[in-house]
């Protein structure tokens, strides 16, 4: 199963934003935005992608992945910067009681 009928052909960074029952929720982005997503089986993903936040590489062509790439560091990298944010978002800034 794919719905990639909505992406144009091209090559894309992909993001993998969940799994759900063999299914991959998939975004995909050109020059940092988004332009598309997708819902995929997960066997078109390579075995080391299927896992949410991974990052690809990947080719479109007639509404199929003809390539695909993970890049993982870029996945750790990402990561480690989406926890930065999370951890800074979630301290408590201090008030007049904590001095």
């Amino acid at each position: 199963m794919t719905d990639l009928d909505e992406v144009a052909d091209g090559e894309y960074t992909a993001v993998v934003d969940s799994i759900e029952d063999g299914l991959a929720t998939v975004f995909f982005e050109q020059d940092g935005a988004e332009v598309g997503h997708a819902v995929i089986d997960t066997t078109e993903l390579p075995d080391d992608a299927r896992h949410a936040n991974a990052i690809l590489s990947v080719t479109l062509a007639g509404e199929e992945l003809t390539e695909t790439d993970y890049d993982p560091e870029r996945t750790e990298t990402r990561q480690d910067a989406a926890q930065d944010r999370f951890d800074r978002l979630s301290s408590r800034p201090p008030t007049e009681d904590d001095g």
